[in-house]
């Protein structure tokens, strides 16, 4: 892909500042700065709505409360369309440009949370995933590059930074959304429908801005990109600016003309490109290897599995979750310049690799400790107490959960009457 400007800037607290007193003096930063950085938002919030939904749409789809797989489509088809859009989206920026790529990425995230809100079957729910999946991958893309090349070189660094913090905050936002509706009719439809708002919202005001100046030049457009640039910049800095942006397009299509065919297996002969290059992947590839996406989009229901019932619980305990990982890219914000990356980052793993280890550590003690469960506890097919259990076919699909969050709270035990007389036939080994 054509790609992005070269040196972006610092983003330390002064380089934020900056940004900040450059927004609000010039109206156009503002809006480029506000309407680009609706992508991550939206990307954040995509990644974090579907874990709340997910206990909802379970209640009123059988079919997804029964199979896992189905429960996993829901979930796994918007990163499957995900992984489309980026591909789509790096052809389609070089094509059409950065501003049409996002518009319709924005196009395609408002089809499909439509989609999602008036699903009438699962399968309407996963083609809308699709749709929100492939906008996704395509803002995720764009955005951050159509920030770096539309906006001033000062704030460049900063508004990017400021992307990577709007992803977190969307996933933040989407789990106070989720706890806005649990008491709303539809519920989920809400917590799908909503995030339609700042597609249609961003939509709207791209159609306000100007194609990115870089790629305008590249296709020859010159006057055009020139006039961009003097909406961005201050009188006597439009010359320079205009120079540079020439000088390095020009070196870029020079390059380009003159290079030679990438040798991969050449490259990584050299010691300083294989050690730059296993750092740079296998940061990205730890990054999710890691889990983090399963947490966020499972969060809520591994609440339930430790034993929380409640749907709002589950969610309100899953708001701290996501609520230390957007104060986590406030810091690294806040530090990233303070301490170097390289350190960093050595501390930020440390914390990763304890936390995934306390967290192995507790899901093996509660396997091993656990009370057994014998036959007797699992013959209540007839049970009149617990309305769940008349429609459970097999002893191994019974889930006390269900009965729990069914019945009424005087419902501790789950055991008929004729079950008083067998040895531990009541259900209180399972209740902490």
């Amino acid at each position: 892909m054509e790609g992005a400007v070269h040196g972006g800037g610092t983003t330390d607290a002064s380089a934020f500042r900056e940004c900040f007193s450059l927004s609000w003096k010039n109206p156009y930063v503002l809006r480029l700065a506000f309407s680009a950085g609706i992508g991550g938002l939206l990307f954040g919030y995509d990644t974090g709505v579907i874990s709340g939904a997910l206990l909802y749409i379970r209640d009123d789809f059988k079919s997804v409360d029964r199979k896992t797989l189905l429960q996993e489509s829901i979930v796994s088809m918007a990163v499957a369309g995900a992984i489309i859009g980026a591909a789509i989206g790096g052809w389609m920026n070089d094509r059409f440009g950065r501003r049409t790529s996002i518009l319709v990425a924005d196009f395609l995230f408002f089809v499909g949370a439509v989609i999602m809100a008036a699903a009438p079957n699962p399968g309407a729910l996963i083609t809308g995933r699709v749709f929100v999946g492939l906008g996704v991958g395509m803002a995720s893309m764009t955005s951050p590059l159509y920030i770096s090349e539309a906006s001033p070189a000062k704030i460049r660094g900063a508004l990017v930074s400021t992307n990577g913090f709007l992803i977190t905050s969307g996933q933040f936002l989407s789990y106070l959304i989720n706890l806005a509706f649990t008491r709303a009719p539809g519920t989920w439809r809400w917590m799908l429908g909503v995030a339609g708002i700042p597609a249609l919202l961003q939509f709207i005001l791209m159609l306000l801005l100007p194609e990115s100046p870089r790629w305008l030049y590249r296709k020859g457009r010159e006057e055009e990109a020139q006039a961009i640039l003097r909406k961005v910049y201050p009188a006597h800095e439009v010359e320079t600016e205009i120079r540079d942006l020439k000088e390095s397009v020009d070196k870029e299509i020079e390059e380009e003309g003159s290079s030679e065919k990438i040798n991969l297996v050449k490259l990584l002969k050299t010691r300083t490109v294989r050690r730059g290059l296993i750092a740079g992947v296998g940061l990205q590839v730890f990054q999710q290897f890691v889990g983090i996406n399963t947490v966020m989009y499972y969060s809520p229901t591994i609440v339930q599995l430790s034993g929380f019932a409640s749907n709002r619980t589950a969610l309100l305990l899953s708001l701290v979750t996501s609520g230390l990982n957007a104060a986590g890219s406030i810091v690294s914000i806040y530090f990233i310049d303070r301490t170097g990356r390289k350190k960093l980052l050595v501390i930020s793993l440390s914390g990763v690799i304890l936390s995934l280890g306390v967290l192995s550590a507790v899901f093996h003690e509660t396997t091993s400790h656990s009370p057994m469960v014998s036959a007797v506890e699992t013959s209540h097919f007839s049970n009149l107490t617990c309305p769940d259990y008349s429609s459970a076919a097999t002893a191994d699909r019974w889930d006390c959960m269900k009965c729990l969050k069914a019945s009424s709270p005087d419902c501790g035990f789950c055991a008929s009457h004729s079950n008083k007389v067998k040895g531990i036939s009541a259900i209180s080994p399972l209740i902490n």
